[in-house]
């Protein structure tokens, strides 16, 4: 591995990596895994790794069942060599992985950046099955391989089973009972025996297959049963032969596949390994950077994935956007170093494919080389010292190192005299910078962060130290140059007072104040930070409210939204009442017509009459639901009479009076084509309403009124102008039944010319009862038209 790469422990989460993959060549691939060096590569494996973590998240991730490296036995099944049991049931095993992880994609229709791997996979299932059914291991067929080895295997157990049963005959026999040194029946080379007595091996005739350790028992095989033997093993040489046939029937059907199972099993290897990928990214609670080609660097809430997850602190980080340089500073065993590991390792890994364990929103960038300078290599063999070791990989850097490199370097100029070694690492920062690198450098020197303070583009950055405790937060701040505070260490741990008194006077005039000035800068830094954390606080409270406030607004809008329908629902049915009670007056009426010449007749219609005044009344209450209404003090500066225009204060609406008012005052509009009784506190009379006109007088028709409590009209003409046509059917069977009642011959029904629909069903009507003795059209000075006159029996 690159040693700049190592340096950064990219070998170690490769390993992580290495330990998530199911098959051996899996582990072996992501151990040889290296950062893409191109932006359009490294996009693509993250893109990779991004779709089939979401495709995990939702079907679950698939193992791949420990396949093994099959490609050399494809190879050598191509070229017609026979594989052996065990490489078949290989093969076999990588078929039916094939099978199952192409299975897996069918759940999911979205494309994905890995579709191409999928589409790879070609399962050859007949193939896969007729393995697996034939071959129960990598020793053994299984009978139903082929009808010729079960006759085989079956002769087989029939003449051992013979064999044994000979043999058992002569342990049991008392003949050589003495002679057997134990009454059972073994195997040698295939061939069954007797174990005898070294002594008694003459008594036995047979033939000898081996002795025992000891030399106490010979095992002999009886002469009674060698031709069984031989009968056995020549069936066992046939056996053997159909089993190498089978055997290379499957090696000639592997092998015609070879090509496509061989790309398979190398499209499965890339898929353990975005598995891979997509289990360590679960196991880190890692999210999917946006990648980019500019040099910017954004991490957010970044975790080094090497500590663990209970002590490691995470880090803000951020370069190239804004600054190309970052100076960070700090206590020793502050977090300095971390923070530099953390921000090549994070950069290598996103260059892998891998997703990272920083926090929504995070950004990284995609560098030919990520060149490191960490740690110290001394080597005694090598006369190197620490300085030496330093300067000999900053020469090395110096030489690779271009406008699209990462350089990370920690201590820069440490090692040798302070003045000469901060000289030395402005310098060198300096030459970076003119390569237009991407730059992380960890300092104590005073004079570097001077430096970072005065020059555009560098930045310092610091590992926040609290003071109160004395101890490190792992923090990195960035825009503020940190103090190493070896004193206050120094204190800590115990270095005599008047030690430290002595060193601080020795520090220079120049020196302090920087100090000093630093010192100045983190407080005002925790003071803006303090206030920064009250506003973020107050706004999430504002936040909070707001979506309280929506959600009751939501509410509100949800109940309005529910009486409107309730509200609908009750009107729905109040129409379905009103019509009901409708139809039943209607039938009624029929009924009483079929009922006009019986005797009683009067008396009926006088009661359906109180029957019919009542529902009209129920009608009207229905269709009034609201009993309460606020009203204002009005009253009417006049009496009103037919024909006054009025207005409906309950619904806002003009209408004419067409009677009364009644016995209880009240009075009849006509709205439209809809009538409805107002009590007089419910109308309002216009200011500039003209009086009504005087009513002609029908033409042919005579009007007759009586007094007393009840006045009954006796009129000769109907007006339905402008009533529908059920409405207007309805007004003519009433007048025409009042008619009949009073005696009256001739009446006149006005139904307007209009569209002629009115006049149609009026006279349609009148065909059908039995009592209209003929009809005819107004005559000039009638109405015309715009009448039909009626002639009742």
């Amino acid at each position: 591995m690159n040693k700049h790469h190592r340096t950064l422990e990219l070998d170690r989460v490769l390993e992580m990596l290495a330990e998530q993959t199911t098959c051996p060549a899996g582990r072996e691939l992501a151990r040889q895994l290296t950062p893409n060096d191109n932006y359009r590569d490294a996009a693509d494996a993250l893109q990779r790794t991004a779709d089939i973590n979401s495709l995990c998240a939702r079907y679950g991730t698939p193992g791949l069942g420990g396949i093994r490296d099959c490609t050399g036995a494809l190879q050598r099944a191509k070229l017609g060599a026979r594989l052996s049991a065990g490489e078949i049931l290989q093969v076999a095993q990588v078929l039916r992985t094939v099978r199952s992880i192409k299975k897996w994609r069918g759940q999911g229709e979205t494309p994905t950046a890995a579709d191409d791997l999928f589409h790879i996979l070609a399962p050859v299932e007949g193939l896969e099955k007729d393995i697996f059914d034939a071959i129960l291991s990598e020793e053994e067929l299984a009978d139903s391989a082929s009808p010729a080895l079960a006759d085989l295997r079956r002769r087989i157990r029939r003449a051992q089973l013979k064999v044994r049963e000979q043999l058992d005959g002569i342990i049991r026999s008392p003949q050589y009972a003495k002679a057997l040194q134990e009454p059972i029946v073994t195997m040698r080379d295939g061939r069954f025996v007797v174990p005898v007595k070294i002594e008694c091996k003459n008594e036995v005739k047979g033939l000898v297959h081996d002795t025992s350790s000891s030399g106490a028992t010979v095992f002999i095989e009886p002469m009674a049963v060698v031709d069984a033997n031989n009968e056995i093993r020549l069936l066992q040489n046939e056996e053997q032969l159909e089993i190498d046939r089978i055997l290379q029937e499957f090696s000639e059907r592997i092998g015609q596949v070879a090509d496509a199972t061989r790309t398979s099993f190398e499209a499965l290897l890339q898929l353990d390994l975005l598995f891979a990928k997509s289990r360590l990214a679960d196991k880190m609670k890692a999210t999917v950077p946006e990648l980019n080609e500019d040099g910017i660097v954004e991490f957010r809430k970044a975790r080094h994935p090497l500590i663990q997850k209970d002590k490691v602190v995470p880090v803000d980080i951020r370069l190239g956007d804004g600054f190309d340089t970052l100076v960070i500073t700090g206590p020793n065993t502050g977090g300095k170093t971390v923070a530099l590991k953390t921000l090549g390792l994070l950069t290598l890994m996103a260059a892998c494919g891998m997703m990272l364990p920083v926090a929504s929103g995070s950004r990284a960038a995609v560098f030919t080389h990520v060149l490191a300078d960490i740690g110290d290599e001394q080597s005694i063999e090598q006369s190197l010292s620490t300085f030496s070791s330093h300067i000999v990989k900053i020469i090395e850097i110096l030489k690779i190192a271009d406008d699209n490199s990462l350089v990370l370097t920690d201590e820069l100029g440490a090692g040798t005299d302070p003045t000469e070694g901060a000289a030395l690492a402005v310098s060198i920062i300096t030459a970076l910078r003119q390569r237009r690198v991407r730059l992380a450098a960890t300092t104590h020197y005073a004079e570097v962060k001077m430096y970072a303070l005065q020059t555009p583009g560098v930045e310092n950055g610091c590992c926040e130290f609290d003071v109160a405790t004395l101890s490190p937060t792992y923090r990195l701040l960035i825009g503020v140059p940190g103090r190493s505070n070896a004193f206050a260490i120094s204190r800590r741990l115990g270095l005599p007072e008047e030690i430290i008194d002595e060193a601080k006077s020795m520090v220079s005039t120049e020196n302090t104040r920087f100090e000093d000035v630093v010192s100045e800068l983190e407080s005002t830094r925790q003071q803006l930070e303090n206030e920064v954390t009250a506003a973020e606080t107050a706004r999430a409270e504002a936040d909070r409210l707001r979506a309280e406030m929506k959600k009751q607004a939501e509410a509100h809008e949800a109940a309005m939204e529910k009486l409107e329908a309730d509200a609908r629902d009750a009107a729905r049915a109040l129409v379905e009442r009103t019509r009901s009670r409708t139809d039943l007056l209607l039938n009624e009426l029929e009924e009483l017509k079929k009922q006009k010449d019986k005797a009683d007749f009067s008396e009926k219609v006088a009661a359906m009459r109180q029957g019919y005044n009542r529902r009209i009344e129920e009608l009207r209450d229905t269709a009034d639901p609201v009993k309460e209404r606020k009203t204002e003090e009005y009253h009417l500066p006049r009496a009103l009479r037919e024909g006054d225009t009025v207005t409906v204060a309950a619904i806002n609406r003009q209408g004419t009076v067409i009677a009364g008012p009644d016995k209880s005052g009240a009075y009849q509009i006509q709205l439209g084509n809809m009538k409805m009784k107002c009590a007089p506190e419910e109308l309002r009379l216009p200011e500039d309403a003209p009086k009504p006109p005087k009513k002609k007088q029908p033409v042919g028709g005579t009007r007759t009124s009586r007094p007393g409590n009840t006045e009954r009209e006796a009129r000769t003409e109907l007006d339905i102008r402008g009533m529908a046509s059920d409405e207007g059917l309805m007004e003519v069977d009433r007048f025409l039944d009042r008619c009949l009642m009073m005696g009256i011959k001739n009446v006149t029904i006005i139904h307007g010319k209009g569209t002629g629909v009115l006049r149609a069903a009026v006279q349609q009507h009148l065909r059908r009862l039995g009592y209209v003795k003929s009809q005819r059209p107004g005559m000039y000075g009638e109405g015309e038209a715009g009448v039909t006159v009626v002639e009742l029996k």
